[in-house]
């Protein structure tokens, strides 16, 4: 009868044809073990890959977590730093300078420095203090627990709730002990946006008793914190401080400087790398070499297919949607799982570090789509070069 006369993939849309996205679909799923397998090895390279990067991002984001919580609009500081706890002490003319610039509305000293606290039990812990500005307490953090005028108080600090809080024995307000035979009072909770990078408990107090408790040097000032009266006034400042010799950097081109430092000038950026590529490879051998081995169990039917009108290009574009398919699925499930042990993670060790970002959910994207195209075309090109007629001869 007119019209039931099967149609040939080749003559019907061509790669348009969505006969061939049934065909794909069908030879792919059919054989479970090699899908399954395909999946896998890519699942495999997804999750590596983003756990790895996400760890990066978070190392970093933790590694500007003070500039972040403190929130000034310009740090001025010394041109030899490159990280928020590579602390140059400034001269004191620097803060006196910086105050008589134009388009400064205030510019107020921070002072950063290590102290060890003996606690209740004998045990000592290093800590890190941050002295605020008497005055204004300028970089103040906000307040779990506690009034923000207590810390005038006799020996009064804030403890900050974070992942290493417990370090101290988790101290209520009222809770002393010693740091460099000093007393030391919690009179204060405070809580901040990024818990910090290198395990130490973070204690806040005011500038000039931080100068009383712990050792000092020439210089006391780690930066001079300025806030512009407007936005426009930055470049200018940036200007003035330029030619004392110093560095004015905006929060976000600190946040910059310091990712920069520890992915290009440490061993940090090296190793994520490093185990990006491996991972990159080993999802690329076992999802290439099983992917060539499903073409070839089923050369007889890409053989059928050619036999019947296929053409050389659909036949091609077979295979690519396969891959694809398997790309997206393995995707899918990598992202997932790595999101799943970030979260349990998280849960169960509260320093943990990592974040998953858009950067790397796209560069993992990016070479599953490479391992995908490498895939496709190392079985393309055994497809492209098969004798349908040799085929059923056998």
């Amino acid at each position: 009868m007119p019209g039931t006369e099967p149609v040939a993939p080749g003559t019907s849309g061509g790669v348009f044809n969505p006969g061939l996205y049934v065909i794909a679909l069908k030879l792919l799923v059919n054989d479970r073990t090699k899908f399954y397998s395909v999946v896998i090895g890519i699942t495999f390279a997804v999750f590596l890959m983003v756990q790895m990067t996400s760890m990066f991002a978070g190392i970093l984001q933790r590694s500007s977590s003070t500039v972040a919580n403190v929130g000034a609009s310009i740090w001025v500081m010394d041109p030899a730093v490159n990280t928020v706890a590579n602390i140059i002490p400034l001269p004191n003319y620097v803060q006196d300078a910086v105050r008589s610039m134009d388009g400064v509305r205030y510019a107020v000293p921070l002072y950063m420095g290590g102290g060890l606290a003996r606690l209740h039990n004998g045990a000592y812990q290093s800590v890190t203090v941050i002295g605020l500005d008497d005055t204004s307490l300028y970089g103040r953090p906000d307040m779990e627990k506690g009034v923000i005028t207590d810390i005038y108080g006799e020996n009064g600090f804030f403890v900050v709730n974070d992942s290493e809080y417990a370090k101290l024995n988790s101290p209520g307000i009222g809770a002393s002990f010693e740091i460099n035979d000093h007393r030391a009072v919690i009179v204060g909770i405070a809580k901040v946006a990024s818990n910090g990078l290198f395990g130490v408990p973070t204690l806040y107090t005011t500038y000039n008793r931080a100068l009383q408790y712990l050792p000092q040097t020439r210089f006391a000032d780690a930066y001079v914190l300025v806030e512009p009266k407007t936005p426009a006034d930055i470049p200018r400042i940036q200007a003035a401080v330029a030619k004392l010799g110093y560095l004015a950097l905006t929060k976000d081109q600190f946040d910059t400087r310091i990712s920069r430092f520890y992915t290009w000038q440490t061993g940090i950026g090296a190793n994520i790398m490093l185990m990006c590529v491996i991972s990159f490879i080993v999802g690329l051998s076992i999802s290439g070499q099983t992917f060539y081995t499903f073409v070839l169990e089923n050369i007889d039917k890409f053989g059928a297919l050619k036999a019947i009108g296929a053409q050389g290009r659909e036949l091609v574009f077979i295979i690519m949607f396969q891959a694809l398919f398997s790309g997206l699925v393995g995707y899918g499930l990598g992202v997932g799982l790595c999101s799943l042990v970030i979260e349990v993670a998280r849960t169960t060790m509260p320093n943990y570090a990592a974040l998953i970002t858009l950067g790397d959910l796209l560069l993992a994207f990016a070479m599953m789509l490479v391992i995908a195209a490498v895939s496709s075309v190392i079985a393309a090109r055994k497809v492209l070069s098969i004798d349908p007629f040799e085929i059923f001869r056998d």
